[in-house]
């Protein structure tokens, strides 16, 4: 299939442009050079996934809830939301785990739905990792290429790619005790990659890191993402990690889908006002009887004296508390016209005890109309089912 062959010209030190070559030509698409050339039938790819009226519930309850979504060949797509709204149950109804109720689940243009696992050309990352102690890098990374009967020499060079890849060189000989959280979470990268799945699917595979090594590693993901050119499936309930990594994601709510669209289209102009307060930090306010929500950082705070930029909108309002976070400071302020506005200023020039001896202040704030978005949409997820108790995504793994 046209990720595989990607995959296969990328590792032989194919260039980009060959990759795309061998990947329509793969496909049976046309370039698009000859898109328009005369008699020439442009020949639409089929997605990657596809979910069509997917429904899975436990009991009373439903942890999807009749999800549709299309997934491009090649995209890194994020699964977004909160404990028990359903995204782990949609990645195992997808990697063959689980049974759907209802609805369909294709890859590649295939009918999977009824499928097992095995016979699914997708792999799975855990956030446990699962590699076997008992192994070292390199026997975990081979073992699903052996269960294949793959030849040792072809099986061997495929191993040392991928921990190249991952940057593992000089590391095949250790066990799992011997590497560190993150260099665990590497090989079982790349024993996912190994086998060129055409999806790969991650069920919150940094979860158990630090902070700074999980930051290091969501580049390290989109890096390795982009040269194999495989189809990403990721899940995660850290709103940074798909910001971060994403080329489109869709954020959950109890086993529904609130919004699909680009990290930007979602942050900057949410459905809903549950996406715009799940995504990041945002302000939602009534005012004239409309509904808007503005982010932190387009709210300029105003000094003593200090006239608002031309065509501002500018409220007063107390500062009710303050949050030093190092690079920035957080103000939460009570507006005299109703509701409550989040903050943020960098601290360029300002001192951590002057930031923080802010509390309690009258203080003037100002954002331009052009910064603030009117939310018109309702939450997909009924009056009911919010609440009812979260469902969880698998009775042996838990919520997700």
């Amino acid at each position: 299939m046209a990720a595989t062959t990607a995959v296969a010209t990328l590792r032989e030190g194919g260039t980009a442009a060959e990759m795309r070559e061998e990947a329509m030509a793969a496909g049976g698409g046309a370039r698009p050079a000859d898109a328009g050339a005369a008699g020439a039938v442009p020949v639409a790819a089929a997605p990657a996934v596809r979910l069509a009226g997917l429904r899975k519930s436990y009991g009373q309850v439903a942890a999807v809830a009749g999800v549709d979504l299309q997934i491009a060949e090649g995209e890194f797509f994020t699964m977004l939301g909160p404990s028990g709204s359903g995204k782990t149950t949609l990645l195992r109804l997808i990697a063959g785990f689980e049974r759907p109720d209802a609805g369909s689940v294709e890859l590649g243009g295939t009918d999977v739905t009824r499928d097992p696992p095995y016979a699914r050309d997708v792999n799975t990352v855990f956030q446990d990792y699962a590699l076997f102690p008992h192994m070292s890098v390199l026997e975990n990374v081979e073992y699903g290429l052996r269960v294949r009967r793959v030849a040792k020499a072809d099986r061997r060079r495929r191993v040392q790619q991928a921990l190249e890849m991952v940057r593992l060189t000089g590391f095949s000989g250790r066990k799992p005790i011997q590497l560190s959280g993150g260099q665990r979470q590497r090989v079982a990268l790349a024993r996912a990659i190994v086998n060129e799945p055409e999806v790969l699917l991650l069920d919150e595979p940094l979860g158990a890191l630090d902070l700074k090594l999980r930051q290091e590693m969501q580049v390290e993901l989109k890096r390795i993402q982009r040269e194999v050119g495989i189809t990403f499936i990721y899940v995660t309930h850290d709103q940074e990690e798909a910001l971060t990594m994403s080329d489109r994601l869709a954020v959950f709510n109890q086993g529904s889908v609130e919004q699909v669209g680009t990290p930007i289209d979602v942050y900057e102009h949410p459905a809903s006002e549950f996406v715009a307060g799940f995504i990041g930090i945002s302000n939602v306010l009534e005012r004239g009887g409309r509904h808007i929500t503005i982010r932190p950082e387009k709210i300029r705070l105003l000094a003593d004296g200090e006239q608002a930029p031309p065509g501002s909108h500018v409220e007063s309002g107390r500062i009710e508390d303050v949050v030093y976070l190092g690079m920035l400071t957080r103000y939460v302020i009570a507006l005299a016209e109703g509701g409550t506005l989040t903050a943020v200023r960098q601290n360029m020039e300002t001192a951590a005890a002057e930031a923080l001896g802010a509390r309690g202040r009258a203080v003037s704030v100002a954002w331009r109309d052009e910064q603030t978005y009117e939310v018109k949409g309702e939450s997909r997820a009924s009056a009911a089912a919010l609440a009812a108790p979260a469902a969880p995504d698998d009775p042996a793994t838990g919520p997700g």
